[in-house]
């Protein structure tokens, strides 16, 4: 999978990006995926400069499964409290050809940033798309 980004509008500074996605591919190499053998990570960044990793942790009881995107956003909250916010995330795997945030992911994801650039990996690439882009009929949290 390239770490390139693909032929969309670039958002971010392509160093800041690069930094992420190295963060989340050090991240993917930590996953416990037994049953799908999918190794996926995420490095996020916090308006307050924090960066955070997850990886995905799988469960036999398959519902508890916790994605990579929610494993750094809960480590984001756990350091830095409630009133955090997210101002980007990148996900990777080389297992996928394509790996957005999943529908739960992207819903978490706006709770703390609906203008949130989320970097992942396609067939023509790594792109940037907001979370808003993403889930663009999010259920609204008292934050918003």
């Amino acid at each position: 999978m390239s770490g390139k980004l693909g032929p969309h509008r670039t958002r971010l500074n392509p160093d800041l990006v690069a930094g992420l996605l190295g963060r989340a591919e050090e991240a993917a190499k930590r996953a416990y995926a037994p049953y799908s053998g999918l190794h996926i990570g995420a490095a996020l960044l916090t308006a307050d400069g924090g960066i955070y990793q997850g990886c995905n942790v799988e469960n036999a009881s398959y519902g508890l499964t916790w994605c990579a995107e929610r494993t750094a956003v809960v480590s984001a909250v756990a350091a830095e409290g409630a009133l955090m916010r997210i101002e980007a995330i990148a996900i990777w795997t080389d297992d996928l050809p394509v790996s957005p945030p999943c529908g739960a992911c992207r819903q978490v994801l706006a709770e703390f940033g609906r203008d949130t650039v989320v970097v992942f990996n396609t067939t023509d690439g790594m792109v940037e798309r907001t979370v808003g882009e993403l889930l663009p009929d999010a259920f609204v949290g008292p934050i918003d």
